[in-house]
């Protein structure tokens, strides 16, 4: 369970033109134990933001070149566009007119505190945002790791196929933009029925175990893998070539072939068969759907061609080649 942040972890960043204001608000969340970033201008304050994170935001609106309420705007634009996690801004402002509260509240900010300031209000108000904020921080964490108990498969520690078309079909986008290529490889593993003939059922379920480990293993940080169903796999490379699929695939292939698995006085080796499809965006429009029926395609090729080998499906003349 995520532990809330000590006031001197807790990093403030206090922006104002008037340097006066500035070393008084700074000196003031200073003494109470607050981490403390000091920006002059609305533009200095983004470009400190680029590099720190800081909890809270202390903004001030009058300011020469870029004004707090733009300050404001671009933060928000800027979280949402990176997906951050959100940052509390207050502002600290000379304005008390209704109008301009109701505007800096309007624009994004969580609280508007009115110059001149009692220290002791402006400290509670910090406190106050900052507790939310950890309220914020919490709920997105559970969020996530409620997202990650539906999306992951409990067996295997993989994805199972509940989000990974989703996830396929962003992969695809990003290639598209960068100009590269991303690969879907699709493996089942080799009379797998007969597993839980002779054995029983719970060995076959940690042979399934133990394949997810042997796939997490292999491959990157970049890449992503799901149990697509029953003994079924699927993984996906960003960045790769059809070569370089092929080699991860004959590669992935002898180390299942080579692993002995064993438990409660069972063992036994088994094999896989594996399909690959690899495609550049750029040149072919194709969707996540259409990507993963390829590489089955070619998985089911493996299959009838004696099992135990790989087959990459040629996405320019979309036929099947043989790879080992």
């Amino acid at each position: 369970m995520r532990v809330a942040k000590k006031s001197s972890e807790q990093l403030i960043l206090t922006v104002d033109d008037d340097q006066d204001n500035l070393t008084l608000v700074a000196r003031t969340l200073e003494h109470e134990g607050y981490k403390v970033l000091r920006a002059g201008t609305g533009e200095e304050a983004l470009e400190k933001m680029k590099t720190a994170s800081p909890d809270l935001v202390l903004l001030d609106v009058n300011m020469p070149g870029m004004g707090g309420i733009e300050a404001l705007k671009r933060i928000r634009a800027n979280q949402s566009q990176a997906e951050e996690t959100h940052t509390s801004v207050i502002i600290v402002s000379a304005r008390s007119d209704t109008d301009d509260i109701v505007r800096g509240l309007d624009t994004g900010a969580d609280d508007y505190v009115c110059k001149p300031f009692d220290p002791w209000e402006l400290l509670a108000r910090v406190r106050a945002q900052l507790r939310i904020k950890d309220l914020t921080d919490r709920l997105a964490e559970a969020n996530e790791r409620l997202q990650e108990l539906v999306d992951i498969d409990d067996l295997t520690g993989l994805f199972n196929m509940r989000s990974v078309y989703q996830k396929l079909d962003l992969e695809i986008g990003r290639a598209k933009r960068y100009n590269r290529a991303v690969a879907v490889i699709m493996m089942d593993m080799d009379e797998f029925k007969d597993v839980n003939d002779s054995h029983d059922h719970l060995f076959g379920s940690f042979v399934l175990s133990e394949v997810g480990k042997i796939i997490r293993g292999n491959i990157r940080n970049v890449d992503f893998a799901a149990r697509y169903g029953g003994d079924e796999f699927l993984i996906a490379l960003s960045e790769t070539t059809v070569e370089g699929a092929a080699l991860f695939a004959e590669r992935l292939r002898k180390v299942i072939g080579a692993y002995l698995f064993s438990k409660d006085g069972y063992s036994m080796n088994l094999t896989a068969s594996i399909g690959v499809a690899v495609v550049q965006p750029t040149l072919q429009a194709i969707d996540a759907k259409t990507l993963v029926r390829y590489a089955d395609h070619a998985m089911y090729d493996s299959k009838h061609s004696g099992k135990n080998c790989v087959r990459t499906f040629d996405m320019s003349s979309l036929s099947l080649r043989k790879t080992s």
